[in-house]
Formats: C-alpha cells, sequence, structure tokens
C-alpha cells in the first residue's frame, strides 16, 4: 500500500479485532525546547489524510512541550497482531470546530472531567479533584457541557512512518516511509 497513513489506519483497525487492550491507546514522545524528553499514553481519535488526532488539556506538561517544540513522534504497538508503527512529524493544533466536534461525542463524565481537571498541575487530595467534579457537574446540571477553552486537540502530521511486523528469530519485517514532498519515499530496513 503506497499510503502509509491509511495503511497505519488499517494496521489499528485489525488491532481493534478481538483486542485485549484499547488498540488506539499509542505512546506519544514530546521534549523540551532544551531536548529533554517525555512519553506518556494518549488516545488517537482520528486519523485522516492530514495525519493523526490526538486530544488534551492545553495547559498541561505534553501541550506545553507541543508548544514550545512542535514535533513528537507516536508508537503504536500491538503485541496481540505483532505490529508496531512509529510515526515521526510536526504537530500543531486542530480547529476549534474539529475540537468541539469530538468534545461532543465524549462521555458526560469526561466533558466534565475536563473542566475538573487541571491537568499536570500539583493536587493535593483526591477529594479536591472530587470536589472540582461535583462542582461542574452542578454548573452543568441539566444542559450541555461546553468545550473547555483550555481543552482541545493536535494533529501531528507525519514525515516519516515506519511498519514494523514480527518474524521468526528476530528477522523483523521494516518498512519505512519518508515524505518527500507530497509523495512518500519507501525503503526496507534491516530488522
Amino acid at each position: 500500500m503506497s499510503d502509509p497513513i491509511a495503511r497505519f489506519r488499517d494496521a489499528m483497525t485489525r488491532a481493534a479485532q478481538n483486542a485485549p487492550f484499547d488498540p488506539i491507546a499509542v505512546s506519544l514522545a514530546t521534549s523540551t525546547p532544551d531536548g529533554r524528553p517525555s512519553c506518556r499514553i494518549v488516545l488517537v481519535h482520528e486519523i485522516d489524510t492530514r495525519g493523526i488526532v490526538f486530544h488534551t488539556n492545553y495547559g498541561g506538561r505534553k501541550a506545553q512541550e507541543l508548544e514550545a517544540n512542535p514535533y513528537a513522534a507516536i508508537t503504536a504497538y500491538w503485541p496481540w497482531t505483532d505490529e508496531q508503527v512509529r510515526l515521526e512529524g510536526s504537530v500543531a493544533r486542530v480547529s476549534s470546530e474539529e475540537s468541539d466536534g469530538y468534545f461532543a461525542v465524549r462521555p458526560r463524565g469526561s466533558q466534565v472531567g475536563a473542566w475538573a481537571s487541571l491537568q499536570s498541575q500539583p493536587l493535593d487530595s483526591r477529594e479536591t479533584l472530587v470536589a472540582r467534579v461535583q462542582q461542574f457537574e452542578e454548573k452543568f446540571a441539566g444542559g450541555d457541557v461546553p468545550r473547555p477553552e483550555n481543552w482541545g486537540g493536535y494533529r501531528l502530521t507525519p514525515l516519516r512512518i515506519e511498519f514494523w511486523k514480527a518474524g521468526e528469530f528476530r528477522l523483523h519485517d521494516r518498512e519505512l516511509f519518508e515524505r518527500v514532498g507530497e509523495t512518500w519515499a519507501v525503503k526496507r530496513l534491516y530488522p
């Protein structure tokens, strides 16, 4: 398949069949402007020709790192299919309309949680978080929960995508796609 983004979507679809774990959970690596890396799990909410979308609180550490250094890497690994996909590229916020659209279909508890959480900030106790959740449940009782301004999506636009399929005796199959203008250059890599 010559479109690696579509191939990534197909791999995720395969992984979703009989998945023992959440197949849309991927590792996202970011770094500070001086190159200090950090990595965490995020959920992929959309894959299209433009790239891969995940959502977060814009005040949290990952968003601060992405704003200061708008490049990231994603690794998806599904041991039950013996596949891994690595993506590297530039990252930018999605439009407010795209963020609104996704926020509207989130479970209500997750919507309220987006208001209650001061992501990555120090928290004195679990009770404080529970009280904040209750505060926002009361605030939005009987109505829709709007998307907070400090919450939304990012899109990683891949510049490199590597597909890895496990092979016997660790002779894995690796293919690397690198963006060249509007097309992709493809090469195989030794395992």
